[in-house]
Order: structure tokens, then C-alpha cells, then sequence
């Protein structure tokens, strides 16, 4: 997977088989059509210019010092430091993660003891004392011009209420980590985009595709917007239903009149699963949450679209995958995204069975 910079900033994205890279050419505009990509523009300044002092990062972990390590060091290398980075440390089984933000001078340490990456996110969201908040995971390492690019995305006439960013595999070592590149990335693409209560209305019959905003390893928003309409959905995510926490959210702000902005400018590389097992809980989990969303945005807002993607949409979908998926095993021909069919669709079930059974409460 070859991405072409220029500038400082990711313009394109090429699969190059492994054989060819020593025949593909050294001039960028050469490589840049060799590769499908549009030509290049001007390259500008890389390093950073502009400002992150009214923003404070929120990173959220459970137990996994090693990831948060990397993480931290990363943000350490940021062009425009923010203002801030808070840890949340979620329902912690040992002192480990404390020990270790003592070691980062000016981040602060901030213990959750109710499990669940929702509750870990609206903690990091009280504890903040900025105007903007970014989060990003504790496997992801943030580009140094990171914390600057995200910020000034929502420099704009019409206020911005939520950013996210681009977010790059940060390495193709194994078969789970190809496998969920090609199923289930978190890449939006090369271009900005906007998403406004226009985006919800144009797709309200089937439910407003709010996935394709981003992804919660990369986003940001002005904390008061979030506090205005609840803060995060803490039946939803990690340690939850398993997902879509970040998705709900960006679907209550286009909701309640704001607008969302994708800017692939600002990169995080994310540390995919490397196991297949992993990456098949995962995907359980994914479609779990998925499905348990659909019915949070129906209980929150009556919008029939969520429940036609539930009722119509998705049994559809896979009513067309599950007899080719029998076709290839009777043939002995299966296909890598074979081995995530039995999660989703097990998940599909179970998120349903989770919103049943979730407490409702506020």
C-alpha cells in the first residue's frame, strides 16, 4: 500500500504489487500517474503553522501500557503541542497506567473506574478545560502536524462542530491486519468533505450512512457542542455493545442543526489487530454496535431510516453474502472475508439483544 505525500499532507493511495516497486519511477509527478493519483500540487511547507493551545487531547486506555507508551511519544513530537493531554484510565486492573503517565510531564491522569470506552470518553470530556477536544486511541500515533491540522479544520464562517481525520494503517504485517484494511478501514479518502442536516435528509428513507464521517481513533469536536446535546451514548463501544459511540454522536450533531467535517490532512496511524481472532471478535463486536446504534438514533429521534436498515437493509445485504459464502465452501474456493461473515452476523443478533436489555435511563 504506497501513499504519496505532498507538502506534509497525504494527496493519494496506490496497492502496488511488491514485484513492481523497483521499477516504479522516481519522479513523484511519473509516480503519482503511474499510481492512478491525480497530479500533484505545489508542494508547500511541511512542518507545522498553525496553533493547538485551546485544544486538549483525551486518550482513553485499559491496561495497555505498551500501546499508550507509543502514543504519548508520538504526541511528544507534535509541531503545535496542545494545550493538554488527558488519560483516562478505564476500570484499571493494577497502577501500571498511572505509573506511566507520571513518566510524561504535563499529562494529566485521570482515573474512571466504571468500564466502557463511552464512559472513558465523557470523563476525558469533563476533565478538559478547552474549548476543543480530540481523541484518539491509545494504538494510534498521531502525525506530528496532527494536533494543528485538526484544529484549524473548523476555522470556518459556519461553526464546525466536529472534525475527524485521516487515519492510515500503521503497518501490513499480517493477514487480519490486510484483511480488515480491505473490509473494514477507517480511510475516508483524500478529500475534504462536509456533512450537514442536508446528509441526514438526503439519506432518511434507508438511515443516514454517519460511518462515513470518520472514525473515533481520529476526531474532535467543540467540547460545548457535546455537552449540549448528552455527551456520549454510554450504552454504545468498547465495553458496551462494542461500537459506533463516535458515529451516534456525529448523528445527534447533524441532527441538532450542526455540521460534521472529514479533513484528511490530519493523519493518525492506527495499529490494526494483527490475529484472526481478534479481528473476528472485533468485527462481532463492530456489527453489535452497529445494530444497537441503529436503535439508539430510532429511540432518540423517531427517524424511520434506522430501522428500514435494520429490518430491510441488512437482512438484504447478507440475505445476497450467506449463499455465496455456502457456494465457495461447497466449491473449496473461499475468500479471506469469508472468515468474518459468522461474526457479523452473530453480532447483528446480539445488538439487537443488548439494546433490549440496556439500561435506557439518561
Amino acid at each position: 500500500m504506497l501513499v504519496l505525500w505532498s507538502g506534509g499532507v497525504p494527496v493519494g493511495q496506490s496497492v502496488v504489487p511488491a514485484a513492481d516497486l523497483r521499477s516504479l519511477p522516481a519522479d513523484p509527478a511519473l509516480l503519482a500517474a503511474r499510481c492512478g493519483v491525480a497530479p500533484l500540487p505545489r508542494p508547500g511547507p511541511a512542518g507545522g503553522t498553525g496553533r493547538a493551545d485551546d485544544v486538549t487531547v483525551v486518550i482513553c486506555t485499559r491496561d495497555r501500557t505498551d500501546e499508550l507508551a507509543g502514543c504519548l511519544a508520538a504526541l511528544g513530537r507534535s509541531t503545535a503541542p496542545p494545550h493538554e493531554v488527558v488519560v483516562v484510565d478505564n476500570a484499571p486492573s493494577s497502577e501500571a497506567t498511572r505509573l506511566l503517565v507520571e513518566q510524561f510531564p504535563g499529562v494529566r491522569y485521570v482515573r474512571e473506574p466504571r468500564p466502557g470506552l463511552d464512559v472513558a470518553r465523557n470523563a476525558g470530556l469533563r476533565a478538559a478545560t478547552t474549548e476543543f477536544v480530540a481523541y484518539t486511541d491509545d494504538d494510534a500515533r498521531p502525525h506530528a502536524d496532527w494536533t494543528w491540522r485538526i484544529r484549524r479544520a473548523f476555522d470556518d464562517d459556519a461553526p464546525v462542530l466536529g472534525v475527524t481525520g485521516l487515519v492510515l494503517p500503521a503497518e501490513l504485517e499480517t493477514e487480519a491486519q490486510v484483511l480488515f484494511e480491505d473490509e473494514a478501514g477507517f480511510g475516508r479518502g483524500y478529500a475534504r468533505r462536509d456533512f450537514d442536516a442536508g446528509f441526514l435528509r438526503r439519506h432518511r428513507r434507508w438511515g443516514a450512512p454517519v460511518w462515513e464521517i470518520g472514525a473515533g481513533a481520529n476526531m474532535a469536536f467543540r467540547r460545548a457542542a457535546v455537552e449540549a446535546v448528552g455527551g456520549f451514548d454510554e450504552r454504545l463501544d468498547v465495553g458496551a455493545a462494542g461500537c459506533s459511540g463516535d458515529s451516534e454522536m456525529w448523528y445527534r450533531l447533524l441532527r441538532a442543526g450542526g455540521r460534521c467535517r472529514y479533513e484528511p490532512t490530519a493523519v493518525v496511524h492506527h495499529h490494526h489487530r494483527r490475529d484472526l481472532e481478534g479481528l473476528r471478535r472485533q468485527m462481532y463486536f463492530y456489527m453489535r454496535g452497529h445494530v444497537c446504534a441503529l436503535l439508539v438514533q430510532f429511540e432518540r429521534h423517531r427517524d424511520g431510516g434506522n430501522l428500514r436498515r435494520l429490518l430491510l437493509s441488512l437482512p438484504r445485504y447478507y440475505g445476497r453474502r450467506v449463499p455465496r459464502f455456502l457456494e465457495r465452501r461447497l466449491l473449496r474456493r473461499p475468500r479471506p472475508a469469508d472468515a468474518l461473515l459468522g461474526p457479523q452476523l452473530r453480532g447483528a443478533v446480539a445488538g439487537v439483544l443488548f439494546y433490549l436489555r440496556a439500561d435506557r435511563r439518561p
